[in-house]
């Protein structure tokens, strides 16, 4: 194997003078950054609560690193951009994720390998990851200073790519592949994540959905019991079994897609003739709403049905979704309320694409579970980061990949000395009045 120190990588020359690059920079780190998630994480708590949902089932002969240290090297790794376990080979020296994790960056020893993070994936229990789900939910609620007096949940899943032989991989007719089919649950007015669950890869069914969210919506009114919660979900969330566990509570109201069918079409069609007509006279597409009482075969009552009869160049695009909202207009639930729910697109995408939550390759279904967890952790910094400590500037809608590159990717010579431990960022830093900002934001600014 070649040492570092012997790796040489040659360049173009510039004017006339050879340029060679090695690895033997020693104490510098290109993750400077992390001290901001450091310094979120201690205010937050994040952390520290999973831990508290955890069992170390370890011997203690045997342990090195504590399950703190350990979650702690893992999320900030991968809110960094390293999202595999193998790269802890490496980053267990970096000084910055060190100091992150509350270890000296030189002379303090050094954090976990791969195979440690391996194992400690490998040990988890569903009784933990119960409790590490629940965990998230009291997280959430522990970010606001006050009760609500409404939050929006909205919930929706995403296709997980499987490759191997992982337990309970699935093969989904709708994306062609074998997958899973995790379940994210927002805030649908802050993006703030509530939880993840790791599903099978097939289209839950109305009893699971409904047994998922009774626990959560148990967690909320626990500590908020006069909150609103307002439902919103795409059509193949709606069931009998939904519905009518959001009617049966107090306090919960819904607008979800419903799927089209004759019954609903021949309702629609009068509409739809109006907006085809308009659509012959108009350039722009052609919009029009109605609402009508409906009770399909397996609803225990008729509810209100929304309709949307959109005509683009000829082209009809009907939609339909179903609410227990009774007076608002059937546009403004449209528009205002349905529709909002495309925010969460960018909530998963930054969850997903950004932070890779989609590397899901243990053989065991709980380790994944755990991954999920490990990402969502990432995602709740990242957030809170981007939300609270960049509050006011640019930056504070900025996706998580441009607040990676810009705020976490940060070149760093450190320096430890006997009282102090100095971080020399680059005086070229273009950021540096943000920077500034965010790490002196106060800790009430991260709740």
């Amino acid at each position: 194997m070649i040492e570092h120190s012997q790796i040489r990588v040659p360049f173009a020359s510039i004017s006339g003078k050879r340029v060679e690059a090695d690895f033997t920079g020693g104490t510098v780190t290109s993750d400077g950054g992390a001290l901001l998630l450091h310094a979120v994480d201690s205010q937050m708590g994040v952390i520290t609560r999973m831990i508290s949902a955890m069992r170390d089932r370890r011997h203690p002969s045997y342990i090195d690193h504590t399950m703190l240290d350990l979650v702690k090297q893992r999320v900030f790794q991968i809110a960094c951009g390293y999202e595999d376990a193998v790269d802890c080979d490496e980053l267990r020296h970096d000084p910055a994720i060190k100091a992150a994790c509350g270890r000296l960056p030189l002379s303090g020893s050094d954090l976990a390998s791969q195979s440690t993070m391996t194992r400690l994936e490998n040990d988890v229990r569903r009784s933990d990851l119960y409790r590490l789900a629940q965990a998230f939910v009291d997280g959430f609620i522990a970010s606001y200073k006050h009760a609500p007096e409404y939050i929006i949940l909205d919930i929706d899943d995403t296709d997980d790519a499987t490759h191997g032989a992982q337990q309970y991989s699935l093969f989904n007719a709708y994306y062609n592949e074998h997958c899973f089919m995790p379940l994210h649950i927002y805030e649908g007015q802050s993006g703030k994540l509530i939880t993840t669950i790791l599903r099978p890869g097939r289209t839950m069914k109305g009893e699971q959905v409904v047994s998922i969210l009774k626990r959560v919506v148990k967690r909320l009114r626990a500590s908020w019991p006069n909150v609103s919660i307002f439902v919103r979900a795409d059509s193949k969330f709606s069931s009998p079994e939904f519905q009518d566990f959001c009617e049966d509570s107090e306090d919960i109201y819904y607008a979800i897609g419903q799927g089209a069918n004759s019954k609903l079409k021949e309702f629609g069609q009068l509409p739809m003739e109006q907006a085809l007509d308009l659509d012959r006279h108009s350039s722009e597409p052609v919009r029009l709403f109605s609402s009508f009482m409906y009770q399909a075969g397996t609803w225990r009552r008729p509810r209100r049905i929304i309709y949307k009869a959109e005509v683009t160049q000829g082209k009809a695009n009907p939609r339909f979704l179903v609410t227990n909202l009774e007076s608002s207009q059937a546009e403004f639930i449209y528009d205002r309320i349905y529709c909002a729910r495309g925010r969460m697109e960018g909530f998963i995408k930054d969850h997903k694409t950004f932070l890779h939550s989609d590397r899901t390759s243990c053989h065991k279904f709980e380790a994944n579970q755990f991954r999920l967890f490990l990402h969502s952790a990432a995602y709740v910094l990242l957030h809170a980061l981007r939300t609270q400590g960049f509050k006011g500037t640019a930056w504070a809608n900025a996706q998580f990949n441009t607040i990676q590159i810009r705020f976490l990717k940060i070149g760093a010579r450190v320096v430890e000395k006997t009282r102090k431990i100095h971080f020399h960022f680059p005086t070229s830093y273009p950021l540096k009045d943000v920077l500034i900002l965010a790490s002196k934001r106060p800790q009430t600014a991260f709740q």
